[in-house]
């Protein structure tokens, strides 16, 4: 019975124009990327590079795939809880819209059923949009620019990856991502459970992201205070798999109040979808 609700849930997701915005969307912003960093990619590594090049001497394959493709997630990762939220912000506030949330109902299954399978298939197409980021800005690159070195500029060190070191990098990295769009999935469908358009949710959800990530980024004591229970703040911890060596406590802490977030966003949005008028 939850297969037949989830393989309906899954036709209903990619029955939708919509839903082919985010993979659309990462296909030409990363292809755009990748032309200009064959084209010119030496001349900007040069011009992060420069101060280091002034103390020591850098040789070897400096636009590799592994450069090209953190330099890619790192501008695109910011961008992609607004391709989730598209999606997973309509789950329920489009069906409500619609009316069919009615005919849903209709079937002898619980609402607690039906929401579990809208939950899964959210979590199912947030995963294939990151692997198709996975694809595009790691496995293409690494096709286009060959692998090679990986040079981490922070605010207080410089770290440098040998190649054998960084493919389990990424994936931890891809893994941690998962999480932390999954928490945006799951904050999206539970404010779903409260509207009847799916414009509400989403852009409700881009709000929260935003007014979050900008206490997080101001040093107010107060919002110093709170930062530790944004989930915000955890979004970023991936980059984290590529220190030297990795912070495993700090990415447990991060992954744990993750896990958290969405087990609390799902109770809330279970709680509204069983109370729910949709009959009306």
């Amino acid at each position: 019975m939850f297969a037949g609700l989830l393989y309906s849930e899954l036709i209903k997701i990619f029955s939708k124009p919509r839903s082919y915005i985010g993979f659309v969307a990462i296909t030409i912003i990363v292809s755009l990327i990748q032309m200009a960093m064959y084209l010119d990619g030496l001349n900007y590594f040069s011009f992060v590079t420069g101060p280091l090049q002034a103390s020591f001497n850098l040789e070897g394959n400096l636009v590799s795939g592994n450069m090209v493709a953190f330099v890619i997630i790192q501008t695109l990762i910011l961008q992609i809880p607004l391709l989730v939220a598209l999606v997973t912000g309509d789950l329920i506030s489009g069906e409500s819209a619609t009316g069919t949330l009615r005919i849903l109902a209709s079937k002898p299954v619980s609402r607690t059923a039906i929401l579990f399978a809208k939950f899964t298939a959210g979590l199912l197409y947030t995963l294939l949009l990151l692997i198709w980021l996975g694809f595009m800005s790691w496995g293409l690159a690494l096709f286009i620019f060959g692998p090679g070195d990986l040079i981490v500029l922070k605010s207080e060190e410089l770290i440098i990856l040998q190649n054998a070191d960084i493919g389990w990098r990424f994936l931890l990295a891809f893994g941690i991502s998962f999480i932390s769009l999954s928490v945006v999935a799951t904050f999206s469908l539970c404010l779903s459970c409260f509207a009847d358009n799916s414009i509400g949710p989403i852009i409700s959800t881009m709000a929260v992201i935003i007014l979050f990530t900008i206490m997080g980024t101001l040093e107010i004591p107060f919002f110093d205070a709170v930062k530790p229970y944004l989930f915000t703040t955890h979004m970023i911890v991936w980059r984290n798999s590529f220190d030297l060596p990795v912070s495993t406590p700090q990415i447990c802490t991060s992954l744990t109040i993750m896990i958290a977030h969405i087990i609390l966003f799902l109770s809330v949005a279970l709680y509204r979808f069983n109370k729910k008028d949709i009959l009306s």
